[in-house]
């Protein structure tokens, strides 16, 4: 939850931590419910991705190991037993979609999400 916590703060600025903070015990509790793939070195979780059937709920790397490939490698293992991905991403978050795009997801639905009233993307990946 440490990692999903300051992940979500470092990549979303434009969010009141207020709500990262008043949103942990009810993520807390929907990750107990989700399937996770976590990243670990020497008994050390670096990053995880967590799904709910086919959705990504969102992949979360600690800030002194991203930009290290953690991220693709959780990508690409998820890609390897799903033959289709969905997430959604804040407009704002560049970083992730261009990310995501690298990766062969496209822009499927422009949206609001409620909680935050922040402009999102639903992307999609395919397999080929």
């Amino acid at each position: 939850m440490e990692i999903w916590l300051n992940t979500n703060k470092e990549a979303h600025s434009f969010i009141a931590e207020e709500y990262w903070n008043d949103n942990f015990e009810l993520v807390k509790t929907m990750l107990l419910e989700a399937e996770l793939y976590v990243y670990e070195v020497d008994n050390e979780i670096e990053g995880f991705i967590g799904l709910n059937d086919n959705y990504i709920g969102g992949i979360f790397v600690w800030h002194s190991f991203q930009s290290k490939g953690i991220g693709k490698q959780l990508l690409d293992y998820t890609k390897g037993i799903k033959n289709e991905l969905v997430l959604s991403v804040y407009q704002k978050n560049q970083n992730a979609i261009r990310f995501y795009k690298r990766e062969g997801f496209v822009i499927s639905l422009e949206g609001v999400e409620e909680g935050t009233g922040e402009k999102e993307y639903l992307m999609k990946w395919e397999i080929q």
